[in-house]
């Protein structure tokens, strides 16, 4: 990989917003900035008031082995390992520059294939799930299905941690509480992404998700990715379900060769950030 340098407050910075079912993106194209912000610059950028406004952030880089590597950073500016609705995002963004049908995209989790799906869509296979509680990773060996923590919640991997709760009303749950509390339990050395599931039927559950180093979010691939593992694992759902989140629909299938996402994507604006 080309060693890439980072950009300090001052430089300027073109970058695109995109957003996949309302959770919204800066993507960095890196192979033509040469270099990616620093993380004091990525918090400034993610400041809905004072800067552009994201939930995650997403440098494209070179790659001599795939189509281009992908690196994501939380609004925090903290490295996130995994981004699906940003990798469909992304995707879509290559596809259309290359006119491919198919990439293959790496990410710190995996190397991810991004497909063409018809009608607007855009499908990535987000890898196997992870259920081994060192590569979660968990701070102890405890039963992945049944954590032991109030609500019995699952934990998953995804490229990064999940913590995935079962309710019978999910209007119920206050997310702005829930969600941190359980973001930064100490089962979890490297805090989780929080989903809370209310099953609707075997191929449908609605989701609302806190996101680690984010908060709320609006929809998230990898949460919805682990939710319908959880689900799955616990007999309550099929392997295909479609996932409601309050910025639309994805529809995850769980396969033999990993997690499949589809979903559409919108590139809103391209923009330069001069901080």
């Amino acid at each position: 990989m080309e060693q890439q340098q980072n950009l300090a407050n001052g430089a300027s910075l073109p970058f695109m917003k995109m957003h996949g079912l309302g959770n919204d993106f800066v993507v960095i194209d890196g192979r033509k900035t040469g270099g990616q912000p620093e993380p004091a610059v990525i918090a400034a950028m993610a400041d809905r008031h004072f800067g552009i406004g994201f939930d995650q952030l997403a440098v494209i880089l070179p790659s001599a082995e795939v189509d281009a590597r992908l690196v994501f950073y939380n609004a925090d500016g903290s490295i996130s390992g995994a981004c699906g609705n940003a990798t469909r995002c992304v995707a879509r963004y290559l596809l259309d520059e290359s006119g491919a049908s198919e990439l293959r995209i790496a990410t710190d989790h995996a190397i991810l294939i991004a497909q063409e799906a018809g009608n607007g869509l855009t499908r990535v296979n987000m890898g196997p799930p992870v259920l081994d509680w060192r590569r979660i990773p968990l701070a102890e060996d405890v039963d992945t299905l049944h954590l032991p923590i109030e609500g019995d919640p699952v934990a998953t991997g995804m490229g990064n941690p999940h913590m995935t709760f079962f309710v019978e009303d999910i209007g119920a749950i206050h997310l702005e509480n829930f969600g941190p509390i359980h973001e930064n339990h100490a089962l979890y050395p490297e805090r989780t992404n929080v989903e809370v599931v209310q099953i609707v039927s075997r191929d449908e559950i609605i989701l609302r998700i806190w996101e680690r180093g984010t908060g709320i979010t609006l929809a998230s691939g990898s949460c919805s990715c682990a939710s319908v593992v959880a689900a799955a694992r616990r007999g309550l759902t099929n392997r295909r379900v479609k996932v409601n989140v309050p910025g639309g629909v994805l529809e995850i299938d769980w396969r033999e060769d990993g997690v499949w996402m589809t979903a559409p994507t919108a590139h809103v604006f391209d923009g330069i950030w001069r901080g």
